[in-house]
């Protein structure tokens, strides 16, 4: 009796699983296409900043445009969009909670292990949500944000705008931190 009761329970457990299968495959492809379109939206406009501005001005669209773009792909797309960090610019919105903070770990170690960053991405269903994050690496064009040796006007810039800014010192090619989708089942 409790061999086919466990039996059953295997059976129904591996068929959740599998029906399963399918559908976060088709929320994953949905979760990346939704953080290329964050990232399209953004990197276009720092980089008209950086060239109309310099990176003064480039800081400035960051912290006004980059939030208005999650809230809007937010609003459209029924998920939840956001950037963290393990080491944020703000506070405020960048902040991982437990498992963001535990697969940002995981993405610096893959990262150190040599897979590119852009190359690094998670999802999986947790607590009836399913939940995505691609790596954010740094670019040649970070750094003149988020490097080690920051001009004055930047850091007078980033104080102004980021007073609890921990976002510095990283070098070419490390996850900066990543985009961070959620959406409830």
């Amino acid at each position: 009796m409790y061999r086919l009761l466990f039996l059953s329970l295997l059976i129904a457990s591996a068929a959740t699983v599998l029906a399963s299968e399918p559908e976060n495959a088709s929320l994953e492809q949905g979760a990346r296409q939704l953080a290329q379109q964050f990232a399209g939206q953004l990197k276009p406009q720092l980089k008209k900043a950086m060239a109309a501005g310099g990176p003064t001005h480039a800081i400035e669209v960051c912290a006004n445009i980059a939030p208005r773009i999650a809230d809007s792909l937010t609003a459209q797309s029924g998920w939840l969009v956001r950037r963290v960090s393990l080491k944020s610019r703000n506070a405020s919105r960048a902040q991982p909670d437990k498992w963001e903070q535990a697969v940002l770990q995981q993405f610096d170690q893959r990262q150190a292990a040599g897979e590119p960053a852009a190359a690094i991405n998670y999802g999986e269903t947790v607590n009836g949500r399913y939940r995505y994050m691609q790596a954010q690496g740094v670019e040649a064009i970070c750094l003149t944000c988020h490097g080690e040796n920051l001009s004055e006007p930047v850091r007078a810039t980033l104080e102004q705008y980021y007073p609890d800014d921990w976002a510095t010192g990283y070098n070419l090619g490390q996850v900066r931190g990543a985009i961070s989708l959620s959406k409830h089942l």
